[in-house]
């Protein structure tokens, strides 16, 4: 099956500044794939490049087999910026229509509805975007975003301005979105919503990418803690296959035991060490 995106040895330059550097990064069909990296690290660049916005000074970048830019692959993408604005004045469904004439989509009003209903935003078409929330607002992004059935989904922080509630509506959103087969890239700060649901990380910083894998592969254990009788022992070396083990030493030595947890790093301590060089 055709990727989503692919990236190969992507390069850009700006002047004597290197953005991106031969950097190569695929988003395979229904897969979730968080984009990490500080601050100046390429992120926006890769984004803007994948939405045929700036073009690489080498490299190859195609969307669902299509070359970036091409009408084909604008037909194919979906992007959520994460600085955007509607007019306060635009009714939701307003905001929507407007980008299905963007998009060519001919959904109509039955599109609309559906989007509104699966960010939460259900009934809320007639609403003015001044008498939004900005979390609703970001929510009516998300929606922008999917019109048309895109192949491919950018979003740039989709969750900076959301809820609890609304955290785990985009995320109920994304995993539906990987049971229909949609690649999404999701650029975040928010380590722990990248944790929980995408299915690959990808840590650039320097216009490379540093290291990459699922958020399991990436973090590292941290040793395990037993609650027994006289207190919590705690094994720093231990790995959860070690568990069995140590529970039936210490029963056997006379221990009771209340309870047992397997401890291991955070993508966040992953990140922390893949573009620093040192585990914070």
């Amino acid at each position: 099956m055709t990727a989503a995106l692919s990236v190969r040895a992507v390069s850009k330059r700006y002047g004597s500044t290197t953005a991106l550097d031969a950097v190569d990064l695929q988003v395979g069909a229904g897969e979730l794939v968080g984009l990490l990296g500080p601050n100046g690290a390429g992120k926006s660049t890769l984004v803007k490049i994948a939405c045929g916005l700036v073009r690489p000074t080498s490299g190859e970048v195609e969307v669902a087999g299509a070359p970036a830019g091409s009408r084909v692959a604008r037909a194919s993408l979906g992007y959520l910026a994460e600085l955007f604005r509607f007019p306060g004045w635009a009714r939701a469904d307003e905001v929507l229509a407007l980008h299905q004439r963007l998009a060519r989509s001919d959904g109509g009003a039955a599109e609309r509805e559906t989007l509104l209903a699966r960010v939460g935003l259900d009934g809320e078409g007639g609403r003015r975007m001044e008498t939004m929330s900005k979390g609703m607002q970001q929510r009516l992004g998300i929606a922008q975003a999917l019109i048309g059935d895109p192949r491919l989904v950018l979003l740039d922080e989709p969750t900076s301005a959301l809820d609890p509630g609304g955290r785990r509506t985009v995320r109920d959103l994304l995993v539906g979105l990987r049971e229909q087969g949609v690649g999404v890239l999701l650029n975040s700060h928010l380590l722990s919503e990248v944790e929980l649901v995408c299915d690959r990380v990808v840590i650039v910083d320097g216009g490379r990418v540093v290291t990459e894998g699922p958020p399991e592969r990436l973090t590292s254990p941290g040793g395990v803690e037993v609650e027994t009788g006289d207190g919590v022992r705690r094994l720093p070396n231990a790995r959860r296959e070690d568990v069995p083990r140590i529970v039936r030493e210490l029963v056997d030595g006379g221990s009771e035991i209340y309870g047992v947890r397997v401890i291991s790093g955070t993508l966040e301590d992953a990140y922390l060490a893949a573009v620093t060089g040192r585990d914070r």
